[in-house]
């Protein structure tokens, strides 16, 4: 029985967010896996915004609770860092012990996209912090994103991998989740 995986990112907000999920899913079927994608499912119907809203989300949530491993695009979404729907679908899985795995198509690091968001303007405090203009600190480790969101990867035996796309292919490049693909087959013994 093949391995379950949910290919979670911002891909669902895309203009071509079908034909992308659709690429995504025939990849990881290629590579031995069944893909598990939101959007695939049918949502039932709500009676305001709020309740589609919490529908998509329980249906979302019954596709991880089914799945084996997550394969995340954690490519920075509409800021610096990650898309926020997305950090909790890994945080979701990581909670729930499974496989997780991650890319990122933006090769600065967290700090730097956070250095850049400041104009530059860092500076190392008496407490040994780098703090931006406003005061508030930034997570210096040479990390993607978030240290919890590497940090939850590496614990749990997963990789983020850092592709480097073209700006107008930030979402559509699947070079580096390829690569997580090959990573997740190799871990699992198949090859992709």
């Amino acid at each position: 029985m093949p391995l379950k995986v949910y290919l979670a990112g911002p891909e669902v907000f895309l203009p071509n967010a079908r034909e992308i999920l659709d690429l995504k899913a025939e990849r990881a079927r290629a590579a031995g896996f069944e893909p598990l994608s939101p959007g695939d499912l049918a949502i039932p119907p709500a009676e305001t915004k709020f309740g589609m809203g919490l529908a998509i989300s329980q249906v979302n949530e019954g596709m991880m609770r089914a799945a084996d491993a997550v394969i995340a695009n954690l490519t920075p979404f509409r800021g610096v860092a990650a898309d926020v729907g997305t950090a909790f679908e890994v945080g979701f899985m990581c909670a729930q012990g499974k496989l997780v795995y991650a890319y990122t198509n933006i090769a600065r690091s967290h700090y730097d996209r956070c250095s850049a968001y400041y104009g530059g303007e860092i500076r190392e405090t008496t407490d040994g912090r780098h703090r931006g203009p406003d005061g508030i600190s930034i997570e210096n480790f040479d990390m993607a994103d978030n240290l919890m969101l590497d940090g939850g990867i590496a614990a749990r035996g997963g990789a983020l991998v850092v592709g480097n796309a073209a700006a107008d292919a930030l979402y559509t490049d699947l070079a580096a989740f390829e690569e997580c693909l090959r990573l997740l087959a190799e871990q699992q013994g198949t090859t992709a």
